[in-house]
């Protein structure tokens, strides 16, 4: 089976449809059971999931591919992507499996997985799998005695309340903020509103109603606007947006504006650096981060050091060399002293550190940096490989000339959607706009 089988953040399609079948589930766990099966413990392997409806439907199957393999199974239920990850370790699984389609509509769902150090893995161990998942897999079930067992956990959402509390400062509390709180319907719409008034401040939660087909519909991370919105309804001071799974945050400040994932990056990285927390003198963030964070970063003496999208590279290279804060623009942030992965939760937590200690309103503190102007478009495309189209080829060719002098333009194929992203920055908006579009039209018109 191809690498196509797994994007940048593992496996995600279109329910019933290539690769998220029920069949291609059982393969799954059954390829995941063998790769995961080294020693001779007792192996375990927990599964978690979203609120999406067809949790029902891929988790039994994964699970029963795991089992058949004599894996021991412990079902989460619905938890953070990022509490799937603490928890492999905490539990001393073999593995983690997450059943999640991120921001997505409640039409997909996917496998995000996590080995026994909680991280996620590597493009080499899924490429084991997946040549697993092409092999005759009857040669690794288990004899009948030796079939794994299957238990659901309880109690699951407070041990993740507990741990993602311990994050903050001893004594810091929440109290005298009116705080909007958008679960997208998602993972986090019961843990999610209890850490927060746990600390002490007034919650105004929405998205937290989910019924299996409205996660992430209209509200969440991905729709800020039911957020911001909210903010300004109820005099909030700040709102916090959440995407299906909880592994990515928006935040807006009292007056509904959003704060992008690159100011709380700027955020974290000064407020680490005063406290001489920060390791590797400065943070890593993908190549769609803002230019305006890498020249914030370097004229107050820390750095920016860029990977592929995707918060499972940004983790990657926060681990290899030496650094414990990371993130993505779209608000996936690492705090590796915490958590293995990004986590919407703990991020927005130490932005309300910070938020506290200064004690000024959320648009005063949350805002670092001006931006570099900065578009990003997506484009659809019927050719097989449209990064190879001649005409294609042409048009960033000339877009990268045309913002040769303090631009950039990155075009890339999503890892979790058929699009083309096409990001174009620089200082003149108009040659940024011409840029972008006519990119996005010769991708959409590749044969």
């Amino acid at each position: 089976m191809s690498r196509d089988f797994f994007g940048t953040d593992g496996v995600r399609g279109r329910v019933n449809e290539p690769p998220m079948t029920p069949e291609t589930a059982l393969r799954f766990g059954i390829a995941a059971g063998r790769y995961f099966r080294a020693g001779e413990h007792r192996h375990k392997i927990i599964i978690g999931k979203d609120t999406r409806l067809s949790g029902y439907v891929f988790e039994p199957a994964l699970a029963a591919g795991l089992l058949a393999t004599g894996v021991d199974v412990v079902l989460l239920g619905p938890v953070p992507t990022p509490a799937v990850g603490m928890l492999t370790r905490s539990f001393r699984a073999d593995a983690g499996i997450m059943l999640t389609a991120s921001h997505n509509a409640f039409t997909d769902n996917g496998f995000k997985l996590f080995g026994r150090d909680g991280y996620k893995l590597s493009d080499a161990e899924e490429r084991q799998i997946e040549a697993l998942m092409s092999t005759d897999l009857s040669e690794g079930l288990a004899a009948a005695e030796n079939t794994g067992r299957a238990k659901r956990l309880d109690g699951v959402g407070g041990r993740y309340v507990e741990f993602v509390k311990a994050t903050v400062p001893t004594g810091f509390v929440l109290e005298g903020l009116k705080i909007v709180l958008d679960c997208a319907h998602g993972a986090a719409y019961r843990v999610g509103p209890t850490i927060l008034r746990e600390l002490g401040a007034e919650v105004v939660a929405i998205g937290v109603e989910p019924n299996g087909i409205n996660i992430n519909h209209d509200v969440g991370s991905t729709y800020p606007q039911a957020m911001r919105d909210k903010v300004r309804e109820v005099g909030a001071d700040l709102g916090i947006a959440l995407d299906g799974d909880a592994d990515r945050v928006v935040i807006a400040d009292e007056q509904g504006q959003l704060v992008g994932g690159d100011q709380l990056l700027a955020l974290a990285a000064t407020a680490w650096n005063r406290r001489q927390r920060l390791k590797g003198g400065g943070i890593v963030a993908s190549v769609m981060s803002n230019l305006g964070l890498e020249r914030y970063l370097e004229a107050n003496g820390m750095s920016l050091k860029r990977c592929p999208v995707g918060d499972r590279y940004v983790g990657e290279t926060m681990r290899t060399e030496g650094f414990n804060i990371g993130g993505e623009q779209s608000g996936h942030i690492i705090f590796s002293d915490f958590m293995t992965t990004g986590d919407g939760l703990i991020a927005a937590l130490q932005a309300m550190v910070e938020l506290v200690k200064v004690g000024a309103p959320a648009s005063k503190v949350f805002s670092l940096f001006e931006p570099v102007p900065q578009i990003i478009k997506n484009a659809g495309y019927t050719a097989a490989d449209p990064l190879g189209d001649k005409g294609v080829q042409t048009a960033i060719s000339n877009g990268e000339a045309a913002l040769s002098e303090g631009g950039r333009l990155l075009v890339r194929r999503s890892g979790t959607e058929p699009l083309v992203r096409v990001m174009a920055e620089g200082e003149d908006k108009a040659l940024i706009e011409r840029v972008a579009s006519e990119v996005c039209a010769a991708v959409e018109s590749a044969a």
